[in-house]
C-alpha cells in the first residue's frame, strides 16, 4: 500500500486546491514507487525535482488566494510552505552533493506533513476563504 493515497476526508472544498492536492499525492506516489522499485538516482533527482517544482507552484496558488481574502493565518501558513519547500531542497542538495539516498523515512515524513497540513492549515484556510465569499 502506497503512503500517497488521497482520501476523502483531505478535501477542503476549494475545487483548484483539492485538485492540485490530489495531483501532489500523485507525484509523490509515483516518486515512492520509483524508490520502492529501486530506479537509479538520477530517475529519482527528476522525480523530486518535479514534485518541488509543481509543490511551488501549489503553495503560490495557496497564498494568492490567503493574500485575496485577507486571511489572518497567512504569515504562519506561508511559514509552514518555506519550511518544507527548505527541507525538500536541502535533501535535493544533499542527494547531488553528498551521494544521499531517499529512504522511507523521507517518504514517511513527506506523507505526514502532506496529510496533516491539508487536515490542519489548509482546512482552516479553505474554511475562512469559504466564509469570507459568503458574504
Amino acid at each position: 500500500m502506497s503512503l500517497f493515497t488521497w482520501k476523502p476526508e483531505y478535501s477542503v472544498g476549494a475545487p483548484v486546491v483539492d485538485t492540485q492536492h490530489q495531483k501532489l499525492f500523485r507525484m509523490a506516489d509515483d516518486l515512492h514507487t520509483a524508490m520502492a522499485a529501486g530506479k537509479g538516482k538520477d530517475h529519482l533527482g527528476e522525480l523530486l525535482d518535479a514534485l518541488i517544482a509543481y509543490t511551488c507552484e501549489h503553495f503560490s496558488t495557496e497564498e494568492a488566494m490567503m493574500r485575496k481574502t485577507g486571511y489572518p493565518g497567512f504569515a504562519e501558513h506561508h511559514k509552514q510552505h518555506e519550511d518544507l519547500k527548505r527541507q525538500v531542497v536541502d535533501f535535493r542538495t544533499q542527494m547531488t552533493t553528498k551521494d544521499a539516498v531517499l529512504t522511507i523515512d523521507v517518504m514517511q515524513f513527506l506523507s505526514d506533513w502532506l496529510s496533516h497540513h491539508i487536515q490542519g492549515s489548509d482546512h482552516q484556510m479553505a474554511d475562512y476563504i469559504s466564509k469570507s465569499h459568503a458574504h
